[in-house]
């Protein structure tokens, strides 16, 4: 029945490698259940009742994308966005959390109909094919800052920005230590070498001591102080316009270039560059935003962390209802879940990296036109922290490049209207 359903032998995937490839992304991305409930509290918002909407939000997300897309990607909150939505929205801003969920919910409804009327799926498909290897190549830069500050082994300066960690403390050797282990493993094609990794790293770190074993059962906490909590009304006025139109951008552009990056190094993009189902793939993330923010949280998107999956195996939607499981299961095994930290993860992210960025290796590096423009989105996306940032500086620079070269021939009206958004977002919204 799951052959069948899912499609495995045509995709040369297994139960099993779904399986491991399911547990595998969510334990690199299980920190969520911690981070976006510790984030949106500083927004005022109940941490308990935050958990159990960010753990639901991720199992819907990913079930509609597993199910109906047969896509092995996870949704999940997304970093970043509740970053946002907690101290420029609602402590920068003055708003409550209450309209900041109204503007993501209205965000998300703007996604549906974007998505339903294929607009979504005609503006991704209008990404040249240097930007969409770039942007692949940007999301493993994008991880690997995130694994390295995760690891301790890189922090922030204020004369530098970053700088070298300290390496005598335990976090990061025993990440380093994870990451040599990955590597060696998968060098031996051992089935499941980032999890292994992961797990190793996980005991490591409570045997001596740096990670706390905090039991296995708890009972989920109740949803209701944040369930359909969002005030629509207060969203609407003038002052939120301009935040669900950044909600919006980000989230078009995170989310796309998040499927993008993770559907090319998995290998499911077709001959002409495209993702087949993709508009199953976008509304599965759209519905996602609604849900999530009927439930209590920050924009639900796709994570770049289901690459780990895709990394050991994870070829169909088997994958993602994998996650989704977890998801639910972590609602009543919470401790258990917490009890991998974050250095234990890193090293799984670090080596994704790596496979993420072999993309450059295929841009046409003779046509400047077309390399320009694929290192500055590859470059802006880790160091603006953000994939919708990178993207808007690709496309801006993409359209500038070929203009000034003459090669107007090589632009289409769908890319010349979307560097121009970009254009205008920077100008006005910025």
């Amino acid at each position: 029945m799951l052959d069948s359903f899912f499609q495995l032998r045509a995709h040369g995937t297994t139960v099993r490698t779904e399986v491991l490839a399911g547990l595998t992304t969510f334990l690199t991305m299980a920190y969520i259940i911690f981070v976006n409930p510790d984030i949106l509290s500083a927004a005022g918002m109940p941490k308990d009742a935050v958990f159990v909407a960010t753990c639901l939000a991720a199992a819907l997300g990913s079930l509609i994308m597993g199910l109906w897309a047969n896509y092995p990607i996870a949704l999940a909150p997304g970093m970043g966005l509740n970053a946002y939505f907690a101290f420029a929205v609602v402590q920068g801003m003055g708003f409550t959390w209450q309209a900041a969920l109204g503007a993501v919910f209205i965000s998300g409804v703007l996604f549906v109909l974007i998505s339903l009327f294929r607009i979504r799926e005609w503006i991704v498909n209008a990404i040249p094919h240097s930007l969409k290897l770039s942007i692949s190549a940007g999301i493993g830069l994008f991880l690997a800052i995130i694994g390295l500050k995760n690891a301790g082994i890189i922090t922030g300066h204020p004369a530098t920005l970053l700088t070298l960690g300290n390496l005598h403390a335990p976090g990061p050797i025993l990440a380093a230590l994870g990451f040599v282990l990955i590597a060696a493993l998968a060098y031996r094609k051992v089935p499941g070498a980032i999890i292994i990794g992961i797990l190793v790293v996980t005991v490591a770190g409570v045997l001596t001591g740096q990670a706390e074993f905090a039991g296995v059962f708890a009972p989920p906490p109740s949803l209701a102080p944040t369930f359909l909590q969002m005030d629509l009304a207060g969203a609407l006025n003038a002052g939120l316009l301009t935040v669900i139109m950044t909600f919006f951008l980000v989230e078009l552009f995170d989310a796309s270039g998040t499927l993008i990056g993770v559907a090319h190094r998995a290998g499911l993009l077709d001959a002409n560059g495209k993702l087949p189902r993709l508009n199953r793939a976008l509304l599965a993330d759209s519905t996602a935003i609604v849900a999530g923010a009927a439930m209590g949280t920050s924009s639900t998107t796709a994570y770049i962390e289901s690459a780990a999956g895709t990394a050991v195996g994870g070829r169909t939607g088997l994958t993602a209802v994998v996650v989704a499981l977890c998801f639910l299961a972590a609602l009543v095994l919470a401790p258990l879940a917490g009890t991998v930290p974050a250095f234990a993860t890193a090293p799984a992210l670090i080596y994704v990296a790596i496979l993420m960025t072999r993309g450059l290796a295929e841009i046409d590096w003779d046509d400047m036109t077309e390399t320009a423009p694929a290192v500055v989105t590859a470059v802006a996306i880790p160091f603006t922290f953000s994939i919708a940032h990178g993207i808007a500086f690709g496309f801006l620079s993409y359209v500038a490049i070929k203009l000034l070269a003459g090669r107007t021939r090589d632009l289409s009206p769908a890319v010349v209207v979307i560097a121009a958004v970009f254009l205008m977002k920077f100008i006005f919204l910025e």
